[in-house]
């Protein structure tokens, strides 16, 4: 069996990053980057109103900076989950196609450099972290750490996270860390070689937690590398809410974390590193609850990552050092909030299957159920609500960029998705990017 170290691209790319130094620096820190997939304006309104009714605010709300974004690709106006996080971490506009590449080609960088500002923040001697609800290899965060011609590549994009030297890596997908036939936790590996990457990542330094329950029993002041794997697959069922049901399945699996507990952990474990930290935290159930058109797990994967926002946020309160940017690269589902007047929605009557022009309409158990009931208003009083869905792909919908902490006072007016990497770039490394 071949070692971690052997198989790492990562030493070549320290060398060739210590060889260029920034110039005109400017005050740095650290960043914490969220990435609630698949969420636009319309998603959180509908969260805003099951949780905190039309007249009050969710955690998305009291985040101080706000800014319109553009997400389209070099060859589309709608991102892909790869394409746009590829993006993220590159600066630059690639095929919707790309995975840590600009289509099949290597990719340049903003900064110039041929990796990532991930794998450039571990050059500097950055600790870094990925916590994903996903599984390991979902682009939002995986992107930052590995590069392949084709993101279904799993087993390889998998291997590249875990030998990235990432201090913490959270996430699902034991599949794609234990080979065929061995049985793990969760279940059976799916790898195609003989690499046992958890075993090898113990050998390297990681400890290794599986369940929610294992993750709090740890003593984190002892923990300076750590792996969490909470699921064979994703650490959510996202299938249709009816399918769920009729399964016996949550819409999230019980005995995992949810985002805003890892995220805690990562900063708990990140914020001693001396030099300081760079964090990409993403909750994909945002992303695929919306494109199955499951109303009801959609709205409980908003409320997660709302958990998550107040995590973050708070964090940034008490560190002034740190940025705190969220946006997510595309609107999951085309999800529309649709509340007329209780004549037409009766909070004791199923809601109709479709609305009338034919988009499917969701209530709070699924399609021509009961309407959802908004928290009440400030009169009071509680009003009924479906949700419309007009696609089951990412779309061009209305996405915004948040922000809060160091240099958050540069996210306002309009930010184009390269922007996100030059925000992050300029309070990592002190360098401004034209």
């Amino acid at each position: 069996m071949r070692s971690l170290g052997e198989l790492s691209p990562l030493p070549a790319l320290v060398l060739l990053a210590a060889l260029m130094t920034p110039s005109g620096a400017m005050e740095k820190g650290n960043v914490v980057f969220f990435h609630p997939d698949g969420t636009g304006a319309n998603h959180w309104g509908a969260l805003r109103l099951l949780k905190a009714g039309p007249d009050g605010e969710i955690e998305w709300d009291r985040l101080p900076a706000i800014a319109t974004y553009t997400g389209h690709m070099k060859d589309a106006l709608a991102a892909t989950s790869h394409g746009g996080a590829t993006t993220h971490a590159y600066g630059v506009k690639v095929p919707a196609n790309s995975f840590g590449m600009d289509g099949k080609t290597p990719l340049i960088a903003a900064s110039g450099k041929p990796m990532s500002i991930m794998q450039e923040a571990l050059a500097w001697g950055r600790a870094v972290g990925v916590v994903q609800t996903g599984h390991i290899a979902e682009p939002g965060t995986a992107v930052f750490l590995a590069s392949a011609p084709n993101r279904n590549d799993y087993d390889d994009i998998a291997r590249q996270v875990l030998t990235s030297g990432a201090q913490v890596i959270m996430a699902g997908g034991e599949r794609f860390l234990l080979p065929e036939g061995v049985q793990g936790r969760h279940g059976e590996g799916q790898r195609n070689d003989s690499l046992n990457l958890i075993e090898e990542s113990k050998k390297n330094g990681y400890v290794v937690v599986y369940t929610a329950d294992e993750l709090r029993a740890l003593d984190l002041s002892r923990v300076g590398k750590l792996l969490g794997v909470f699921a064979w697959n994703h650490t959510f069922n996202d299938n249709a809410e009816e399918e769920n049901r009729a399964a016996g399945r949550p819409h999230y699996v019980e005995t995992a974390p949810d985002i805003a507990e890892m995220t805690k952990v990562a900063l708990e474990i990140l914020s001693r590193a001396p030099n300081g930290f760079f964090l990409v935290s993403e909750e994909e159930g945002t992303d695929n609850m919306a494109n199955k058109n499951n109303a009801p797990g959609q709205l409980e994967a908003l409320r997660r990552a709302d958990a998550a926002i107040k995590v973050i946020h708070d964090y940034v309160k008490e560190h002034r050092d740190t940025l705190m940017i969220m946006a997510a690269d595309s609107e999951a589902g085309g999800l529309t909030v649709l509340g007329p007047r209780p004549k037409y929605f009766k909070p004791d009557e199923p809601l109709h299957e479709k609305t009338q022009n034919g988009s499917p309409l969701d209530g709070r158990d699924g399609t021509g159920t009961h309407p959802f009931m908004a928290a009440p208003d400030t009169a009071g009083k509680r009003w009924p609500f479906g949700i419309a869905w007009s696609a089951n792909i990412d779309t061009a919908g209305p996405v915004l960029v948040r922000g809060a902490g160091l240099n958050s006072e540069l996210v306002r007016g309009h930010m184009d998705n390269t922007d996100i990497y030059k925000l992050m770039y300029l309070t990592l490394f002190g360098q401004r990017l034209d």
